[in-house]
């Protein structure tokens, strides 16, 4: 892939436990762009209500999608990754009306993956609980909507080569 074009955007997206933190950063490492950890961006009553395994709703959604989209249009003139789990449509729709154009990456993993990654996980405010209602949320990308999908089982470098050379079959919207 050619540089990553100033003002690029890519929020890599997906529930609890898709490894969007660990994709995101080894993304924007690859790229020499910067990384906004998306779950920093929720403010303390989303974080406490999710640990205490009770899902957001969209008007818990809203304020945080907003916060987002800030740190997208902030961060985009030099090129930018976000993790953001971006389940609905209608989330993807709002960060691209609030922060311009944006290629989704999807790490694909199936159920019991996902449950076991968050079973062994510690230090996080999100319970494997909550995966259920995550998964019956998730919206996969539509064919009109700039996005990647990616194994999310294969290990963190193939995920960045498969997103780059996905990227690269594609020019970037700026």
């Amino acid at each position: 892939m050619n540089e990553f074009p100033r003002g690029s955007a890519i929020v890599v997206m997906g529930v609890s436990g898709a490894g969007k933190s660990t994709l995101g950063q080894a993304l924007a490492d690859e790229l020499g762009v910067r990384f906004v950890e998306g779950d920093s961006l929720h403010p303390a009553a989303n974080v406490a209500k999710m640990a205490a395994g009770i899902p957001l709703d969209d008007a818990d959604r809203w304020p945080f999608l907003n916060e987002v989209a800030t740190a997208l249009s902030a961060n985009r003139a030099e090129g930018v990754v976000v993790s953001c789990s971006a389940l609905k449509r209608s989330y993807r729709d709002l960060l691209r009306s609030n922060a311009g154009p944006i290629i989704f990456i999807l790490p694909f993993l199936d159920r019991a993956t996902l449950s076991g990654r968050l079973a062994s996980r510690s230090g996080h405010f999100m319970p494997s609980a909550l995966l259920d209602s995550q998964l019956a949320t998730l919206d996969p990308p539509a064919a009109d909507e700039e996005a990647v999908t990616v194994d999310g089982t294969l290990p963190v470098e193939a995920q960045v080569a498969a997103v780059r050379t996905a990227l690269a079959q594609r020019p970037l919207s700026g």
